[in-house]
C-alpha cells in the first residue's frame, strides 16, 4: 500500500507545484484532513460514540481552541491557541462553508500577494482576528475555532485588489437564483450581514461574527497600506461560483 501511495503524494505536490495559488489549496486540504481525524468528523472511531464522542469533541474545541479566559489568564502555550485553531472546526458545515469561501477567494488573492505573504497575511490577520474577539470576551470560557477570521480577511483584501471581480451569489430572498455580481457589491454587503448579526446576537454559543468583521477591516486594511491605490488588479470574470455560507 505504501509502495502505490508514494507515487500518487509524489504526482500531488508536483501539481500544487505548478498551480498558481498553491497555498490556497493546501491550506484547505490541511483543513479538510485535521477535520476528518478529529472528533467533529465521526469518522475517528477512537473517540467513541454518544456522551464519549461529546465529551472528546468538548476536550479537543478546549484543547486548540480558543478559549478568551485562558488567554488572558492562564498558560503560556494558551497564547498559540488563535493560531492553532485557525485550523479546527466544529462541524461539517463550519468546515464547508470556509473552504468554499477560501477557495473562491483565496486563490486570486494569492497570486496577487504571491505564495509566502499570502501564507503569512492569512495566518497573521487569523491570529489577530481570534485575538480581537477573546480581547472584547474576556471572561468568556466558551471555545472559539475555525478558519473564519483569516478568511474574512482575504474577503477584505480580495475587495481592495478586484473590487470589480465577478462573483456568483445565490441570495435566499430572490429564491436562491444564481446572480452575478461585482465584489464591490457582494462583499461590502456581506460585511453588513455580519455587522447587523453582530449587533442581535445574543450571549451564548453562536458565530464569532466580531472575528468576522476585525478579520475583514485587517484585510482591507493590508491590502490598502500594502498596495496603494494605483495597484489594483482588473478582475478577470469571477473565480467560482459562491454561496450564502458565511465563514
Amino acid at each position: 500500500m505504501i509502495g502505490n501511495w508514494n507515487p500518487t503524494a509524489v504526482r500531488t505536490l508536483r501539481s500544487l507545484r505548478g498551480t498558481s495559488a498553491p497555498m490556497t489549496y493546501t491550506l484547505i486540504a490541511v483543513c479538510c484532513l485535521i477535520f476528518l481525524v478529529g472528533p467533529a468528523s465521526g469518522f475517528n472511531p477512537s473517540y467513541g460514540t454518544g456522551d464519549a464522542l461529546a465529551a472528546a469533541q468538548r476536550a479537543y474545541f478546549r484543547r486548540w481552541g480558543v478559549v478568551p479566559a485562558d488567554l488572558f489568564d492562564g498558560p503560556v502555550r494558551e497564547v498559540l491557541t488563535p493560531a492553532t485553531a485557525l485550523f479546527i472546526h466544529g462541524s461539517w458545515v463550519h468546515l464547508l462553508g470556509n473552504m468554499l469561501f477560501l477557495f473562491v477567494f483565496g486563490a486570486m488573492t494569492e497570486e496577487r500577494m504571491g505564495r509566502a505573504e499570502f501564507t503569512l497575511f492569512y495566518i497573521g490577520c487569523g491570529y489577530l482576528a481570534l485575538l480581537g474577539y477573546a480581547a472584547a470576551n474576556a471572561t468568556s470560557q466558551q471555545s472559539l475555532v475555525g478558519a473564519s477570521g483569516a478568511i474574512s480577511a482575504v474577503l477584505g483584501a480580495f475587495l481592495y485588489l478586484f473590487p470589480n471581480a465577478r462573483v456568483t451569489s445565490l441570495l435566499p430572498f430572490l429564491f436562491f437564483l444564481p446572480l452575478r455580481f461585482p465584489a464591490w457589491v457582494v462583499l461590502p454587503f456581506w460585511a453588513a450581514l455580519q455587522w447587523l448579526a453582530l449587533n442581535q446576537a445574543t450571549d451564548g454559543p453562536g458565530v464569532a461574527y466580531l472575528a468576522h468583521l476585525v478579520g475583514f477591516g485587517l484585510g482591507l486594511g493590508y491590502a490598502w497600506a500594502r498596495y496603494g491605490r494605483g495597484t489594483k488588479v482588473k478582475a478577470a470574470p469571477a473565480p467560482a461560483p459562491e454561496g450564502e455560507n458565511q465563514p
